[in-house]
Order: C-alpha cells, then sequence, then structure tokens
C-alpha cells in the first residue's frame, strides 16, 4: 500500500470549496496511482470494496439524476426508473457527466457539483460506519460517514441495487 498524502488541498478546487461552504475538515487522500475504479481505490486505501461509493450519474428522461451505490454492487436500473417515474433511464456519458458535476468520470464526488440534482442513495452503504468517495479527481478520496455523506449529497435513501441471481 502507497502512503498517500493527506492535505485538503489535495483535493479538486471546486470539490475543495464544496468542503469549506459545508464546514467539513475531512481529511483528503491523494495516491500517486489512480483509484479511477473501485477495485482500484479499495486496494490503494486498503479497504472492502463495498465501503466505496461510486457517484454515478445517470440520465432520466434527459434529466442528470445522481445514485450513490457501494462498490461492490451494480445499480438496477430498473429500479431507478421506478423510483423516478422515468419513461427511460440510462448511464449518462461522459461529456453530460462533467457538464452536471464539473469533474471527470473517476473522480466524481457525492457532493460539490457544479449543478444541483436529484441525488438517490442505496440503503447498503448504511451498512458500514465509514465509506470513502472520490474527492474530485482519480487520484483522490475521502472518508465520511455514510449517513453524513447521504445529508451533504441531498441524497434519498433508497433500494436501487442489483439484486444477484
Amino acid at each position: 500500500m502507497n502512503t498517500p498524502d493527506t492535505s485538503a488541498a489535495e483535493a479538486h478546487p471546486q470539490f475543495a470549496e464544496a468542503l469549506r461552504e459545508l464546514g467539513l475538515d475531512i481529511e483528503i487522500r491523494r495516491f500517486p496511482e489512480a483509484t479511477r475504479t473501485a477495485a482500484e481505490a479499495a486496494a490503494a486505501i486498503g479497504c472492502e470494496l463495498s465501503e466505496i461509493v461510486k457517484s454515478l450519474i445517470f440520465e432520466a428522461d434527459g434529466v442528470p439524476v445522481l445514485v450513490l451505490m457501494d462498490g461492490s454492487s451494480r445499480v438496477d436500473v430498473d429500479l431507478v426508473r421506478e423510483e423516478l417515474g422515468a419513461g427511460k433511464v440510462k448511464r449518462a456519458g461522459a461529456d453530460l457527466v462533467r457538464e452536471t458535476t464539473g469533474y471527470a468520470i473517476g473522480g466524481v464526488p457525492p457532493f460539490g457539483h457544479r449543478t444541483r440534482t436529484r441525488v438517490l442513495a442505496d440503503r447498503g452503504l448504511l451498512d458500514h460506519d465509514v465509506v470513502w468517495a472520490a474527492a474530485g479527481t482519480p487520484h483522490t478520496v475521502f472518508p465520511l460517514d455514510p449517513k453524513t455523506l447521504i445529508g451533504h449529497a441531498g441524497g434519498t435513501v433508497v433500494d436501487v441495487r442489483e439484486q444477484s441471481a
């Protein structure tokens, strides 16, 4: 495991500003290798895959929505569609993700976005005392308790995890 830098200055400037506005003083860890995927992040941090928070942007009838999901699970788009009462739900493309959040895929944090979107947080995140999420870049992560993280994201706790057969 690499020794990360832990300065808040390591966060993406937009995310660092969001932390200041929220009055959050949290540890930001920067890793020399990318933590773009949940598996890479878990390996770098030394935590369980399910303790990673994936911040995923979907399009529900053309409107961006953020889904927070644990790193070991997949989002069931049919459950998202039902939850939102939408006709069609699909993963957003890279351009829409950046336009909506201000961040590139692989570094999207759960809050501190350019625009306000509806947020669905899968209930499975609450199974942990601490979860880890991207801090605005593919090299940075931060720990937070899931209730606080979901609260700052303005998330609604729902069941949108794909069930294994």
